[in-house]
């Protein structure tokens, strides 16, 4: 096999073209163009799904444009609260990290609880422990500053609400709701798959909160008999209804295509319960969907015989 294949997303959500300003839409596509071509590089060099789908989402995480690394919201307390998770399809192995804060690439944290601790999912001061026996790279409180998010939380508090990821205070007066999670999915040269997916949460969580990204079966999956996928939605719909996981299991069980097990899990079951946002898919051919019942999804996708798609509304 020499095909590759690869997919982003920068999260989902109600996204108003009212409220885009040319030179903000420039900046995310200009960004989901540098996050893709740098999990793109890898595997059109021989590179490995696990590695393509980290770069990726590390780009994203170093970009304060996404609710994820340097641009994660703030909790009720004016910290950052980290998720992450990553999946090989290859074997099933997995990492995951929750509730971590100054790291700099949590992405790349679950990395190495999947590849060099005996565990799947650390979280907290734990999981900040493990990272400083792996050397991860810290970085203080004034890396993680965006004024944005400060913004964000400020206006939270005034109502006591607890919010998904704006990207301004003046769309979050217009109704604009942006679900802030990055996530990346691929498939290799070598017939392998990977998901990765990584987010800041929700702006003035409390209690430590968690949502679906760091979560195995939820928010991320892969498994080279199906498909690999990365989620980004309202954390706790995409929990109780197995999201990731599921779109596997109708490929596996009912054996559906990727695109209709896609559309049956976003579009059917997740609108049954109001779960609202989107994923993004990779099966074994190779085959990509972007699926999301929000009125739109930052998003790309590019495979060895496709040219790189990047979209934002429907």
């Amino acid at each position: 096999m020499s095909n590759y294949s690869i997919a982003i997303h920068g999260g989902a959500g109600t996204i108003l073209k009212n409220v885009m300003t040319p030179e903000k839409e420039h900046a995310y596509s200009q960004a989901l163009k540098e996050a893709i071509e740098a999990g793109e590089f890898i595997l059109k060099n021989g590179g490995t799904a696990i590695d393509a789908v980290e770069i990726a989402v590390r780009s994203m995480e170093d970009n304060p444009l996404f609710n994820a690394g340097k641009g994660a919201v703030f909790t009720n307390l004016g910290k950052n609260e980290m998720d992450a998770s990553i999946m090989d399809g290859n074997d099933l192995s997995a990492g995951a990290v929750a509730g971590i804060s100054n790291i700099k690439n949590p992405i790349s944290l679950a990395k190495a609880v999947m590849k060099k601790s005996e565990h799947v999912f650390l979280v907290g001061n734990g999981a900040l422990d493990f990272a400083k026996e792996m050397n991860a790279q810290f970085e203080d409180d004034a890396y993680f500053f965006v004024q944005m998010r400060q913004d964000q939380l400020n206006q939270a508090k005034e109502s006591d609400g607890m919010f998904l990821d704006h990207t301004s205070t003046d769309k979050f007066e217009n109704g604009e709701k942006k679900f802030g999670t990055v996530g990346a999915v691929a498939l290799d040269v070598h017939g392998n798959l990977a998901a990765a997916t990584s987010t800041g949460g929700m702006t003035n969580k409390k209690y430590g909160r968690v949502g679906d990204s760091p979560i195995i079966g939820a928010g991320t999956y892969a498994n080279n008999d199906t498909c690999a996928i990365s989620c980004t939605g309202h954390g706790e719909l995409f929990i109780r209804s197995v999201t990731a996981y599921d779109v596997s299991c109708l490929m596996e069980y009912k054996e559906l295509s990727l695109k209709d097990a896609c559309n049956e899990v976003v579009h059917n079951k997740l609108v049954k319960i109001g779960g609202e946002g989107g994923l993004i898919a990779i099966d074994n051919k190779g085959n990509i969907e972007l699926s999301f019942n929000s009125d739109g999804m930052y998003r790309a996708k590019k495979s060895s015989t496709s040219e790189l798609f990047i979209g934002i509304y429907k």
